[in-house]
């Protein structure tokens, strides 16, 4: 059975930029119907013992459409944090060398 993750964060830490009642939507009930889905998808096929990975690489038609939501919504939670972070690596140098720093961006 797939689950929503635990999020690393409470769902009104993200305020200004995302509301506590746009995350209770999105994460409680937008991204919960693609888990619940899911799982009602895959029972009594070939991917009921899948991972999630497997299953975007070779299915197809609705189980495919709501196992690759859970995944990209899922790496979605994960790329935000309510913490200011710098940018690193590569994206930053190109960033400084356009923009001239991450605030002219």
């Amino acid at each position: 059975m797939f689950k929503l993750p635990e999020l690393p964060y409470r769902n009104d830490e993200l305020k200004p930029h995302i509301s506590q009642e746009t995350m209770e939507f999105h994460y409680g009930k937008h991204h919960q119907a693609y888990v619940n889905n899911l799982n009602n998808l895959v029972k009594g096929t070939e991917f009921e013992a899948a991972g999630l990975r497997d299953i975007v690489a070779k299915a197809d038609k609705g189980i495919f459409n709501n196992a690759a939501q859970h995944w990209n919504h899922s790496f979605y939670w994960f790329s935000m944090s309510p913490e200011k972070t710098d940018l690193e690596g590569t994206l930053k140098d190109k960033i400084t060398a356009k923009w001239g720093n991450q605030a002219g961006f």
